[in-house]
């Protein structure tokens, strides 16, 4: 008969995806049916009683322990791992702030490593923290002149726009809130791809559509000088393009930078208006690229209107082009055998990057699409780039002659073997009669192995792409030729 052990540690606090890892780590321990190790958040809680744990007092600062497992043994041998990578997580955290007690307040850290001049300060903090807490340590970096990038979601728009203002006051640039992708002087930030250095300069409203440019470039040959994003909302009627505006001017003064790229989905018009006349006041080309469901997409170059249809990847290759360079034939793997769609099935993407999944509906113009990093699938959990689980739960539940549709990210921060982690799930599917398509998206050097991991997806039966246009053009084409 299976046994629990519910515990809080109170004001223990670790990050999600740390804490995520640990309770991984306990699963799959002998005997252990079930590990939650999670701030005691709202969300945690109800999951944890949702799982029928009887749950003691606990505040949001605490540390949830809730394991379930065939018998008290199994229970010890799980209690002593886990305060032994809960140890292991803490002398780290230690460590890597060198033995210094932590500072108190994003200021205070700042000035550590300055000398009486302030040279060596920092000038970059980059808050990751929840929703409901990143406004107070954004303003803080702001008020103390640094420039912030806000990885944190769940941040009311209202908050937003008073960094952005406060910002414009005193000189710093935001980068987000919701901004999952940065790279500063060849520094990747949040999800981040190994980009070769170059004359390309990105503003991106839109991680993963920033990291599906800038990886096709570099499959190209092409590096980038800074990867600057916004922000998912930065072009709104609210925000209005604050962040936008002011990472355009910071590119163009940039001497290493000798074409800049838009990447969005479709702004609010007003706001649309205003940086296309920004853009074209600009000394460096730009190229835009206005991607999403509705209206269309474009493609263009130097803030004109107009262009035809575009995506991601006809951006890519007009930056190519603009800089006089051959585009090539973006690689692909197709599935070694793949179920045959059903005449009257369904598209079913199952995506994690936002705008990928918004690209893949309008260039497939058919199907159902969920994006399962958006904020409602996120909220005390970490990022499905990072965690499969939930995409595999609804791969699961794609039936036979439908065709499923799913974006790969590689780089830091991202699953470290995603393939791995998709793979069995895939196999499945392929094996139940589900064609499934992958959108791999990443560069040359990303730490995962770009053609190790293709070939991985292949093997377990996926037809890959490096461009998630042509995947979702391709499994369009799938349901298209079953009719």
């Amino acid at each position: 008969m299976s046994a629990d052990l519910v515990r809080v540690r109170p004001g223990v606090y670790h990050d999600s995806v740390s804490l995520m890892r640990v309770s991984g780590a306990l699963s799959a321990l002998p005997g252990i049916e079930v590990a939650v190790v999670a701030m005691a958040t709202e969300l945690n809680l109800g999951l944890a009683a949702g799982l029928g744990f009887a749950l003691p007092e606990a505040g949001q600062g605490d540390l949830l322990v809730a394991l379930r497992g065939a018998g008290p043994d199994d229970l010890e041998t799980a209690r002593a791992e886990l305060d032994r990578l809960l140890t292991d997580l803490t002398v780290r955290t230690v460590q890597g702030g060198g033995g210094e007690r932590p500072a108190r307040t994003v200021r205070s850290a700042a000035l550590r490593g300055a000398g009486e001049s302030g040279e060596g300060a920092a000038t970059l903090a980059l808050v990751s923290v929840p929703g409901p807490y990143a406004f107070a340590e954004a303003m803080d970096a702001i008020e103390a002149g640094l420039s912030v990038m806000i990885f944190s979601d769940n941040v009311p728009v209202e908050q937003e726009v008073l960094l952005k203002r406060r910002a414009a006051e005193l000189g710093p640039l935001v980068m987000g809130p919701d901004c999952g992708t940065a790279v500063v002087c060849g520094a990747g930030l949040g999800f981040a791809n190994v980009l070769r250095p170059g004359p390309v300069g990105v503003v991106a409203a839109s991680g993963t559509g920033a990291q599906q440019v800038t990886c096709l470039l570099d499959l190209a040959g092409v590096g980038v000088s800074h990867v600057l994003g916004v922000g998912g909302r930065d072009l709104s009627a609210e925000v209005a393009g604050l962040s936008t505006l002011r990472a355009l001017a910071a590119l163009d003064a940039d001497p290493a930078t000798e074409l800049i790229v838009l990447v969005s989905k479709p702004p609010a018009p007003e706001t649309g208006l205003a940086v296309r006349r920004a853009a074209r006041a600009l000394s460096t080309p730009v190229v835009t690229a206005l991607l999403g469901s509705g209206g269309g997409s474009g493609c263009d170059l130097d803030g004109d209107s107009g262009g035809g249809p575009g995506d991601l990847t006809h951006a890519a290759e007009a930056v190519l082009r603009a800089l006089g360079v051959p585009v090539p034939v973006w690689p692909s793997w197709p599935a070694p055998v793949s179920p045959r769609a059903d005449p009257a099935g369904t598209l079913r993407g199952v995506y994690s990057g936002g705008t990928l999944c918004a690209e893949a509906r309008t260039v497939a113009g058919t199907g159902e699409f969920t994006d399962f990093g958006d904020d409602v699938y996120t909220r005390g959990r970490a990022h499905p780039m990072i965690d499969p689980s939930l995409r595999l739960e609804a791969l699961a539940r794609v039936p036979a002659g439908d065709v499923a549709l799913l974006d790969v990210v590689l780089g830091h921060a991202a699953d470290p073997d995603p393939a791995a982690g998709l793979a069995s799930g895939i196999a499945s599917a392929v094996a139940r009669g589900v064609p499934v398509v992958v959108a791999l998206v990443g560069s040359r050097d990303d730490p995962q192995g770009l053609t190790a991991q293709a070939e991985a997806l292949r093997a377990a039966g996926a037809s890959v792409f490096v461009s998630n246009a042509h995947a979702a053009g391709y499994a369009a084409a799938l349901l298209a030729g079953a009719r």
